[in-house]
């Protein structure tokens, strides 16, 4: 039998749901981590507080590191618009809480999910779900596109870091398209004065044109058993649908 792990942050609904039940249905074993933490294989921490979560994160995965796997799959999803708007313009304790979230949780988390499967010498794979705004300038969005712009730095230098260690992970930048989610619905919430672009994202809705997180995970799924895909690449889901 073979014994496969999936572990991941922001794993509760949307696309970080899609991907556990479509890896669960294939019989990996998942382990999620969230604020709600909803689900059986879920693990109870608050990652706008990275210094409080990152004990709990390794406390769970160290039971996990002390087996033997045959492929593991490391995905960072979690993240947060609030707040939108001109960031000169907000509470300095909202502006710090996106940045614990969007940026500190996920480099402590990939850091913490590294480290615990460094050792082992089977196929691991690093995912982050980024966006089109790490390379884009959207105004309102300027927390949410420094923040993914720097998370896929820091995966890119992540993965020249493990090209020198004797088992690497595959540490690979995803652009996820824009999918259907409470996300998207929040965005398209947002008032014209915070996020200039809303018109375009409500657009996009009743065109039709958001796809649904189980597409998006499936070629997700496609992208993972992809060998071509070195560390450090930057891919786009569009590229591996159906």
């Amino acid at each position: 039998m073979t014994n496969r792990l999936l572990v991941l942050s922001g794993g509760s609904r949307g696309l970080g749901l899609a991907l556990a039940s479509q890896y669960r249905a294939l019989g990996w074993e998942v382990l999620e981590f969230s604020r709600s933490a909803p689900h059986p294989w879920s693990v109870k921490v608050d990652l706008s507080d990275p210094g409080a979560a990152d004990p709990l994160v390794r406390a769970a995965l160290a039971p996990l590191a002390a087996r033997a796997w045959d492929e593991i799959l490391l995905v960072a999803n979690a993240g947060v618009l609030a707040p939108m708007g001109p960031v000169s313009g907000k509470d300095p304790a909202a502006v710090l809480a996106n940045i614990h979230t969007n940026y500190a949780a996920p480099v402590m988390f990939m850091a913490a999910a590294v480290a615990a499967f460094q050792g082992h010498a089977c196929r691991k794979t690093l995912l982050n779900i980024s966006s089109g705004a790490a390379q884009r300038s959207l105004p309102g969005w300027s927390l949410y596109c420094g923040a993914k712009a720097g998370l896929e730095h820091f995966v890119r230098t992540l993965a020249v870091e493990q090209a020198a260690l004797p088992h690497p992970v595959r540490a690979i930048n995803i652009n996820p398209g824009v999918i259907d989610t409470d996300m998207q619905a929040d965005i398209r919430a947002a008032s014209a004065e915070d996020f200039p672009a809303v018109g375009a994202f409500i657009q996009r809705k009743n065109a039709g044109e958001l796809r649904s997180p189980a597409v998006v995970a499936g070629a997700i799924a496609r992208m993972v058993a992809d060998d071509r895909l070195e560390g450090g690449a930057r891919a786009a889901t569009e590229d591996y649908l159906g």
